[in-house]
């Protein structure tokens, strides 16, 4: 039995807890790690959950999405670390612009109507990815 996938699975169960308990976290970097797990994990989530019909609890899962990307933004920002030299904002980068691709894709599958709150929330996700790529490659 392979047991990496569900390893894999589990670890990012443990890892995406609420967020209340990850704003709790006291390094910045790690708080911005685990909030964007928080976001991907709801993301797989309200996926699943619009497919098995529970619409509701998908576009409450959206809109934790928001919030997770706005709390891994901020804790990079309170990081005090130069954007170019930390690694964090380099992974947030990545893991922002898998995000947003994922999103787009989920809102392409959603109906009409569920559409624009998906929407908004991929155009949000874009423009963090936006702006910390920006800070990334601006130089003093």
């Amino acid at each position: 039995m392979n047991w990496i996938p569900i390893l894999a699975v589990l670890a990012l169960t443990c890892a995406a807890a609420d967020l209340d308990s990850i704003k709790a976290e006291p390094d910045a970097d790690k708080r911005s790690e685990h909030a964007l797990d928080h976001a991907e994990t709801a993301l797989s989530k309200a996926r699943d959950d619009y497919s098995s019909g529970e619409y509701k609890r998908a576009m409450q899962g959206v809109s934790e999405v928001s919030a997770a990307v706005e709390l891994a933004q901020s804790s990079l920002q309170a990081s005090g670390k130069s954007p170019r030299r930390s690694k964090y904002y380099k992974r947030a980068e990545l893991r922002l612009r898998t995000l947003s691709r994922r999103l787009n894709d989920f809102a392409r599958d959603a109906a009409v109507d569920d559409r624009p709150i998906i929407e908004k929330t991929a155009a949000f996700v874009s423009r963090v990815h936006d702006d910390t790529l920006e800070q990334i490659l601006e130089k003093k």
